[in-house]
């Protein structure tokens, strides 16, 4: 059986820092909406997906899928 999580990837350009979620709504409980430029609202209802990430002067964000092996049960 394989399973895929979301995996919300974070790219802070200042300081070219990388980071991952597992929800947009779970960076906003590690960084501030300053910090993204973008308020949590806003990013929901741009609808980042993996064709469309979302971008701006501070980050850029994007979704994708975290692939794992086959587990046997």
């Amino acid at each position: 059986m394989k399973f895929e999580k979301t995996v919300i990837h974070l790219t802070i350009k200042k300081g070219d820092q990388h980071s991952y979620y597992g929800s947009v709504a779970c960076i906003y409980d590690h960084h501030t909406e300053d910090e993204i430029g973008i308020k949590y609202s806003s990013l929901r209802n741009y609808g980042i997906s993996e064709v469309k990430p979302f971008e701006n002067q501070k980050v850029i964000i994007r979704k994708g899928k975290l692939l794992t092996k086959d587990r046997k049960i």
